[in-house]
């Protein structure tokens, strides 16, 4: 970056490089249409504007290869204009705090978040606040264990006062995937296990599973990280960790399932987990689980689990 804007400090500059120089400095980077598209509208504003940048959405927005979130960006930074962000870390923010289940990459759910990312936005200070909630998603509500034992808008958080954080937000194209890793907290207390039904449109759909997290890649769980993931997600303090199983692989039609099981003994059952159905272990035969689980409910009484 630095030594693209030093070799290029201005429109003007880049409008009249070569595209051989221009994608020799871009060497490395990848997404090379970016950097074609770049050059097209850097030469189109040298001529047609004369080297100055456009000042309204509608105009940034028409520039080639300048989509709605860069447009609500550069109009936000550059002009304080009120325009709100868009992006992976504002989507799981939205979704998270106010609940909404929404596939973030359906049709329907971008209309959601649209609407409702500019009806949040400080129309004030737009741009403070566009970079704020952006970073505010890269750093404290991240994707895999957020920080929410360290969060400010934790009290407030639909998600994890309904202990769905891990649940949120919802894609259309992870339900797709070919691999896909579980992590299934099994939750006791007393003589109670936690249980929930699969509503969403995905596999094993209407069958009931434990507490799921669902990651990209595997989680190299231990005591020691279970209870401080325990902490910082749900503010759980006092459980006993009885035992985090072997890697057990499941090989369905289009996709594979990996994942393990970390049963967990709590002393009494946290307000993040309330709203979840709570039933006796003699109970769980009535109602259906997918093979995955059933196979590990079975070694679990083989070893008088």
């Amino acid at each position: 970056y630095n030594r693209f804007v030093e070799k290029y400090p201005d429109i003007l500059q880049l409008a009249k490089a070569t595209d051989q120089e221009v994608f020799k400095l871009w060497e490395g980077l990848g997404y090379y249409s970016r950097c074609r598209n770049l050059l097209h509208t850097a030469r189109e504003i040298a001529r047609e504007r004369r080297g100055h940048f456009p000042e309204t959405y509608e105009e940034i927005l028409a520039l080639k290869g300048v989509g709605p979130y860069t447009a609500a960006a550069i109009a936000s930074f550059a002009y304080d204009l009120p325009y709100a962000v868009l992006d992976g870390n504002v989507f799981r923010v939205l979704s998270r705090y106010f609940g909404i289940a929404a596939a973030t990459d359906s049709t329907e759910g971008k209309k959601i978040f649209s609407a409702l990312a500019q009806e949040v936005l400080a129309v004030k200070k737009p741009g403070t606040y566009n970079q704020a909630i952006m970073d505010f998603g890269a750093t404290v509500c991240t994707p895999f264990a957020p920080r929410c034992g360290h969060c400010p808008l934790q009290k407030t958080c639909t998600a994890y006062a309904e202990g769905k954080v891990n649940q949120l937000p919802v894609k259309e194209k992870n339900l797709k995937r070919k691999h896909r890793w579980f992590s299934y907290f099994v939750f006791e207390c007393g003589d109670k296990i936690l249980i929930h039904e699969r509503t969403e449109k995905d596999i094993w759909q209407n069958l009931y599973e434990f507490y799921l997290v669902e990651t990209d890649e595997p989680i190299s769980w231990d005591t020691l990280y279970v209870r401080e993931w325990l902490y910082e997600q749900m503010g759980i303090r006092k459980a006993a960790i009885v035992s985090i199983s072997a890697p057990q692989v499941q090989q369905l039609t289009h996709q594979q399932v990996k994942g393990q099981f970390i049963q967990v003994q709590l002393e009494t059952i946290p307000t993040v987990l309330a709203a979840y159905q709570w039933v006796s272990r003699t109970d769980l035969k009535k109602f259906p689980f997918p093979k995955f689980i059933t196979a590990y409910l079975q070694s679990q009484v083989g070893t008088g689990g």
